[in-house]
């Protein structure tokens, strides 16, 4: 009997020490495994997923550089210079982050392409400076005009080649993923045909865990950002999903912003415009919102095309821009919510004062969109909607300034239906006007 203890003793103490041993195996090679995708995942956000925003800000950057060189060098505006200075001075701004390691040969190319054009910007903005246009025209058509499409073309491959990255880095975190799964259920398996009941839970519990990363590596691979693994508690593969969950968010809200961007102004859509209103409700934080609309547009357009409308559009939105960074705040949004019809919101005391200088630098500005001799006669012969002719004056714009503080209680709803009464009264009136809502709901 002895003997048969002494036996049975041996027994589950080299049973338990072989559990232990591959339980040991088990968890360490997925902790290993977790680790290095922990790795991967914080390489794909922090480096992959931030070159590829910065490309696209390199891009958008370049095209509205192209927009207003164009503008500048036919209209000669000198209005137009700090725009574009201001847009070199952005474009200095993403180079330097195009320096941030690690450097790899395709971004090294890319560097070398941005220094030869900014070489080219400052030639052009001393030809610029001194009002030599001939000049300026000569350096834009042989040295800006050239690398600008030539950096644009080359970040156009450098972002397929970057999502390619992307989708073959998600790709390869899915294989990794399966086969830490393989390896660890064998070793479990081992364990438990051992007798290690308790190895049953480790198994099922890693079985679990990396069953729902594989799947959301799989889902996020595939474009449902939406995707949220199962997983809680605080050890690594909670940790690890908490960050699947951060970069789908991440990724959602960038494709959200992406789509709901005015294609022709690049300004937020009626999508930021509402979470921004909503947040500053939420938070108690008083603002004013500003609606602006442009009078006699749809005449303007039927005479001058749509390419001319268009034109006007992207004009006002840089105008607004313009004004809100040199009279604004910080926390100020400005908005385009479709058509001739904008948005900002800043603060109670800046309110009043945008308006003011919006129609200002509108007033300056929209005639030089008109010919000659509409500009002349102040107004022009057109189809109004209906088909009637009549003459129609040259366009303006109405601004109505609502505060949060007018109201109790302030909704979207309601600051949206007193902008629009405001709105139907300022556009019966003439000339470019704004108005301060001031009476208590």
């Amino acid at each position: 009997m002895r003997n048969l203890f002494s036996t049975v003793t041996k027994k589950m103490i080299i049973g338990y020490l072989v559990i232990v041993v591959f339980s040991l195996s088990a968890v360490g090679f997925a902790l290993f495994r977790l680790h290095e995708q922990t790795r991967a995942t914080e390489q794909l956000v922090n480096v992959e997923f931030r070159m590829f925003e910065l490309v696209r800000d390199l891009q958008q950057n370049l095209l509205a550089q192209e927009n207003i060189e164009k503008q500048l060098l036919i209209l000669r505006d000198p209005t137009l210079k700090e725009l574009r200075l201001n847009r070199s001075q952005e474009f200095t701004r993403l180079a330097v982050a195009l320096n941030r390691p690690p450097l790899s040969d395709e971004v090294r190319t890319l560097i070398d392409l941005v220094e030869k054009y900014r070489l080219g910007e400052n030639q052009l903005s001393d030809a610029l400076f001194w009002d030599n246009w001939t000049n300026a025209e000569t350096i834009a058509n042989d040295t800006t005009v050239p690398l600008r499409v030539q950096i644009l073309n080359y970040l156009v491959e450098f972002r397929q080649r970057k999502q390619q990255e992307i989708n073959t880095g998600l790709a390869r975190l899915s294989e990794r993923t399966g086969d830490a799964f393989q390896t660890t259920a064998l070793l479990t398996l081992i364990g438990i045909c051992l007798s290690a009941p308790v190895s049953l839970t480790v198994m099922l519990s890693i079985h679990r865990s990396v069953r729902a990363l594989k799947k959301a590596t799989q889902k996020i691979s595939a474009g449902s950002f939406e995707h949220q693994p199962d997983l809680k508690g605080g050890d690594e593969f909670a940790q690890l999903a908490n960050d699947f969950r951060m970069m789908g968010q991440k990724l959602r809200e960038l494709e959200q912003l992406r789509l709901d961007a005015n294609p022709l102004t690049q300004l937020p859509g009626n999508l930021a415009i509402d979470r921004e209103i909503e947040r500053r409700i939420t938070g108690k934080e008083p603002f004013s919102h500003l609606y602006i609309d442009l009078d006699n547009f749809k005449a303007y357009s039927d005479r001058y095309g749509y390419k001319a409308g268009s034109d006007v559009l992207a004009m006002v939105g840089n105008l607004l821009k313009d004004v809100v960074n040199e009279f604004g705040t910080g926390e100020d949004l400005v908005g385009h919510i479709g058509g001739d019809d904008y948005v900002i919101l800043t603060d109670l005391i800046s309110g009043e004062l945008l308006a003011q200088q919006i129609v200002k630098k509108f007033e300056e500005t929209i005639p030089e969109h008109y010919n000659a001799k509409d500009r002349a006669a102040g107004n022009f012969i057109g189809k109004d909607r209906y088909g009637i002719k009549r003459t129609f004056p040259l366009m303006t714009i109405s601004i109505a300034v609502i505060p949060s503080t007018h109201y109790e209680y302030p909704s979207r709803l309601a600051i949206s239906q007193d902008c629009a009464r405001l709105k139907e009264y300022l556009k019966i009136q003439e000339g470019s006007n704004y108005m301060l809502e001031k009476r208590k709901e």
